[in-house]
């Protein structure tokens, strides 16, 4: 079963309402989907509220955990930790950081800081140093393996030094439209496509399992 703490609804830049991001993940197999839309400062105290009565909702009506969260987007490095605590309070159980990818201007440092923050997630982090994986491994913040194009095409990289010096792994969408969402054997492609092998794919479920987990408490 796939668990996925990354995607996007019509709060941001997504094409769905999060009522049917979580259907439609529901009937193609899904265990639980995290609804992340992008925020900075101007719409994180509209944004989450929102989320948070939608998968509370939805949750006790279908078979599938919907987990409120976001993603900390373009921010500067030196408000991640604030932003962090905001959204805390706000109601998310899933923090992730939109880390450097490769193929949008996110500002340096930002691995950095969010990795010295209380977040969950670094979502795709482009061309990570060993010192951030380092960090990442010492503070137990999941490292993304994503299947969104551009974002993916540091995956490889991600994940040579992932487990090489023994940082987590998560695999996520960062689904935008329906057509995003990955069945398990798509899954397994992603993470065998970026070097992984079966014994090391399998442990990100996982890894998935220990933040499912995680967001009950």
């Amino acid at each position: 079963m796939t668990i996925d703490f990354h995607t996007h609804s019509i709060f941001s830049d997504g094409e769905l309402l999060p009522s049917e991001l979580i259907r439609r993940a529901e009937v193609i197999g899904y265990k639980a989907i995290a609804i992340t839309d992008h925020a900075d400062s101007s719409n994180i105290d509209f944004i989450i509220p929102r989320i948070v009565n939608i998968c509370n909702e939805l949750s006790s009506e279908l078979k599938i955990d919907a987990i409120p969260g976001i993603e900390l987007t373009h921010v500067p490095p030196s408000i991640i930790s604030r932003l962090e605590k905001k959204a805390r309070n706000f109601g998310a159980k899933i923090v992730i950081v939109h880390g450097e990818t490769t193929v949008e201007p996110v500002m340096p440092g930002t691995n950095r800081e969010a990795l010295l923050s209380n977040i969950d997630i670094l979502a795709h982090p482009g061309l990570i140093t060993e010192e951030e994986v380092e960090i990442a491994k010492d503070r137990g913040i999941f490292l993304e393996i994503t299947s969104r194009a551009g974002h993916s095409l540091t995956n490889g990289h991600v994940a040579k030094l992932a487990t090489k010096i023994g940082a987590r792994l998560v695999l996520n969408t960062d689904t935008h439209s329906p057509e995003d969402l990955l069945t398990p054997k798509k899954a397994k492609f992603v993470g065998m496509g970026a070097g992984l092998s079966e014994n090391e794919f399998n442990k990100i479920y996982k890894n998935s399992l220990e933040i499912l987990e995680r967001s009950k408490i």
